[in-house]
């Protein structure tokens, strides 16, 4: 229990308040939020590994809407949820009265009786998805305030078009335990986000942008890699600027991958479509233009296809620092020769770390959960030593 009483000793220094707020760019959380979200998800990984109930709510209700596809952010929300004891319900746009012309103002609120959290992926349009979640955090504002609600639910952005900050979270959380368990020991650690090759087109942006946003506040010397032309949101790359002048890292952008890995401590090859092939795809997207749709899509995996040697090999990992840097990915990989033909990673590559990038994943519904306490209880410290006092088995 020694590292379970240590983590609660940590929470309790930290200065935080996270109740009744939304959680929807990790830029807008102060270090002490990251931080004891980072050690709230710990505790109750190592509770749930000790086999001990984190049950903190009777009953309740876990919102998700899912505008895009998920396997692993969808499973972790329900499993984030479940491990507090809350129910889960989809909103299905297609089964809602949505598509009859219901406001985002009244879905809210109709959908937020008896829930506590909402959990959102809205990463399909440029420009639109972080705006729609605070439009639905301004109608729960709206619906507590004029007695509707009888509490305000949480907002979780399970991604959007900007951050991805379950992901950025559980990546964190990796690295921290993969480097000896000490935030510290980041510091002057060398990350190459890179762009990588994908026989597809139209991924999200907010992957790398969340990594560049996240990992430069923590002292990291953060390399930005792409071809010319697939550049992230501006705002986002300022965003990582000013991180890392705050916390004594680093931050740079190259076009060329062999040098974003040259003595690399943590690759990150992940295929994105450029900022500005984003904005054309979400006018027509808007517009339930197809045929634009398809001529964008040939066009896009015309260009993408002169870069190929955008690939995670053997010989680039050899670049990195001894040769052994750890390979990150959010998952799934386009991994050459068995997921696709050519692809962001090699097979003999992703299949050393594997396992690594399940343990990766296997913090998000605990990093899930930590954003969820803390946004419902005032003293998430005092309800975690409750749990921990109370000692009542998950499984007995």
């Amino acid at each position: 229990m020694n590292s379970i009483n240590q983590l609660i000793s940590d929470i309790k220094k930290l200065d935080f308040s996270m109740f009744q707020k939304d959680f929807l760019l990790t830029w807008e959380k102060s270090d002490q939020e990251i931080l004891a979200t980072l050690y709230m998800a710990q505790l109750l990984k190592e509770l749930h590994g000790k086999n001990i109930s984190c049950k903190v709510f009777e009953s309740g209700l876990a919102v998700s809407q899912f505008r895009d596809n998920s396997t692993r952010t969808r499973f972790s929300f329900t499993s984030a949820a479940n491990l507090l004891g809350l129910a889960v319900q989809d909103l299905d746009e297609g089964k809602s009265q949505i598509a009859h012309g219901e406001t985002v103002r009244e879905t809210s609120n109709m959908i937020s009786f008896l829930a506590d959290v909402i959990g959102i992926r809205d990463d399909m349009y440029l420009g639109a998805g972080h705006t729609y979640m605070q439009e639905v955090g301004r109608s729960l504002d709206d619906g507590f305030k004029e007695g509707v609600l009888n509490q305000r639910p949480g907002v979780v952005n399970l991604q959007c078009d900007i951050d991805h900050p379950t992901q950025s979270m559980s990546d964190l959380l990796h690295l921290k335990n993969f480097f000896g368990g000490d935030l510290k020991n980041l510091k002057g650690k060398k990350i190459a986000m890179t762009w990588a090759y994908s026989p597809s087109y139209g991924k999200p942006l907010s992957v790398p942008q969340g990594i560049i946003g996240l990992m430069t506040r923590f002292g990291m010397n953060v390399t930005l890699a792409h071809p010319e032309g697939y550049s992230l949101i501006p705002d986002t790359l300022e965003v990582a600027k000013k991180n890392a002048k705050a916390s004594g890292g680093n931050f740079t952008v190259t076009g060329s991958m062999d040098e974003a890995f040259k003595d690399a401590d943590i690759v990150y090859p992940k295929s994105w479509a450029p900022y500005h092939v984003m904005q054309q795809r979400t006018q027509l997207l808007q517009k339930k233009d197809n045929d634009g749709l398809k001529d964008l899509e040939k066009q896009c995996l015309a260009n993408n296809a002169k870069f190929k040697n955008w690939e995670c090999t053997e010989e680039k990992m050899k670049l990195t620092k001894g040769g052994k840097a750890l390979y990150m990915h959010c998952l799934p990989a386009d991994i050459s020769g068995v997921s696709c033909k050519e692809g962001e990673v090699a097979a003999s590559v992703f299949e050393r770390y594997r396992a690594d990038t399940y343990r990766e994943a296997g913090y998000k519904p605990f990093i899930i959960a930590a954003m969820m306490l803390s946004m419902r209880f005032k003293n998430s410290a005092e309800v975690l030593e409750k749990i921990i006092k109370e000692n009542k088995k998950r499984l007995s």
